[in-house]
């Protein structure tokens, strides 16, 4: 139920072009400070993990580690993206409260 909420979100998300995704990507996205809340997925590899965690947090972005990438790329209309940036305040804010186990109001 959770990843469904947060599936949808992700979608109108990257519908409105509110993410950003692939690693270059996201990282150029965490530097120039357009980055609200990235996703890493739980299967991406430990170097990949460690690299965005450490990235987010020396960048002061948030961040969480969820999902699959089949599942989070499938959420976004790609394949194979192991990592998800969100650049809408309002929409990162709803997918942690998510993700977290809430209800976003709105």
């Amino acid at each position: 139920m959770v990843q469904n909420k947060v599936n949808g979100l992700l979608g109108l998300a990257s519908k409105a072009g509110k993410i950003v995704f692939g690693s270059d990507a996201v990282i150029e996205a965490i530097y120039k400070k357009k980055v609200n809340l990235v996703i890493i997925s739980e299967d991406s590899s430990e170097k990949t993990k460690n690299k965005f965690i450490e990235i987010c947090s020396k960048n002061n972005v948030k961040y969480k580690v969820y999902g699959t990438i089949e599942d989070n790329s499938k959420a976004i209309g790609k394949d194979n993206k192991a990592i998800i940036a969100v650049k809408d305040l309002s929409l990162a804010e709803a997918v942690l409260e998510r993700i977290n186990g809430g209800e976003a109001i709105g």
